[in-house]
């Protein structure tokens, strides 16, 4: 029997096990520090800077890891309900709710395990605040859902 959703699936995993060993590295090789330890990867544009957020994206509602933890699991446990019982998914589709999933449980188990988000990624040339994988897997999952959609609105020629 050939498995229903196999690209959701392998995103979902591969970003779930490529954000918690980034997140595992940044605890195991920096200190959590005032002012945060940094290593400059491309000095004044990309560092590896180790911070943690209690709150959502850009540090919104700070100190909201309660709800937000439940937020996350729900939606975790609801993307993979979808991907099981749901529909056979078109690729862009599978690609887009594989990342969110990955977000969602990656930023989903710090939240449940320490209250708190693990950030890294440092792009000081734009001023954009740190962020971590989960988060670059979330917005990939946008961009994948939006890419779909359009895909499927554009006409298709017959031969």
């Amino acid at each position: 029997m050939k498995q229903k959703n196999i690209w959701f699936w392998l995103v979902a995993w591969l970003g779930i096990l490529t954000d918690r060993l980034s997140k595992w590295w940044v605890i195991t090789v920096f200190d959590l520090t005032s002012p945060p330890e940094s290593i400059p990867i491309w000095p004044g544009i990309f560092h590896f800077t180790y911070v943690t957020n209690s709150g959502a994206a850009f540090s919104l509602f700070a100190n909201g890891s309660g709800w937000l933890r439940w937020l996350s699991l729900g939606v975790s446990l609801g993307l993979v309900a979808y991907g099981i019982w749901g529909p056979r998914l078109g690729r862009w589709e599978q690609f887009g709710y594989g990342f969110l999933l990955a977000g969602a449980l990656g930023n989903g188990v710090d939240r449940l395990l320490t209250g708190e988000v693990v950030d890294f990624l440092d792009f000081r040339l734009i001023r954009f605040p740190i962020f971590n994988l989960a988060d670059v897997w979330i917005n990939l999952g946008v961009a994948c859902l939006l890419i779909g959609i359009w895909r499927a609105s554009q006409p298709r020629a017959h031969p």
